[in-house]
């Protein structure tokens, strides 16, 4: 394991620090082997060239392979991610790469769907378990975004 991923499973075990950050892409093989070794949940969702929010919603429950119950909208994508008994782990950590798109054209839409995902981070902070989302864009116009340092 490289030391950059033994330094984001330090990280990646804190409850307290789990939000919604942007991800350096040269960090993500580091990010899935620190989610591995935690045995956390790994979920991956590509929204490439997607620039509306109903196809995003729709990719998001295909890619993430959500219950079939799923409604592809915003209430429904929040009950699929605060209820993983189809997928229980001591932890989770949420890849979606591809949103540029969607966010130059829909920036309201991109808002809301960080507002489902910042509920559910909320939602499972309480429970004491870590809940990661993080963004595979490109670093520019993402200022709301923290990136994750960990180092």
């Amino acid at each position: 394991m490289s030391a950059m991923s033994q330094k984001l499973q330090k990280l990646l075990a804190e409850p307290r620090f789990a939000g919604i950050y942007h991800l350096p892409h040269s960090d993500r093989k580091a990010l899935k082997q620190a989610t591995q070794a935690l045995r956390y949940g790994w979920l991956q969702a590509d929204l490439e060239g997607l620039r509306e929010i109903a196809p995003a919603l729709a990719k998001l429950g295909g890619d993430l392979r959500l219950p079939d119950w799923y409604g592809a909208n915003y209430d429904a994508l929040a009950d699929c991610l605060t209820d993983l008994a189809w997928n229980d782990a001591p932890g989770y950590v949420l890849l979606v790469a591809g949103a540029d798109a969607l966010h130059a054209h829909d920036e309201t839409a991109f808002a809301t769907l960080n507002e489902v995902f910042a509920q559910v981070v909320d939602h499972w902070r309480e429970a004491g378990v870590p809940f990661w989302v993080f963004y595979d864009l490109r670093a520019d116009g993402l200022a709301t975004l923290p990136t994750l340092a960990a180092g």
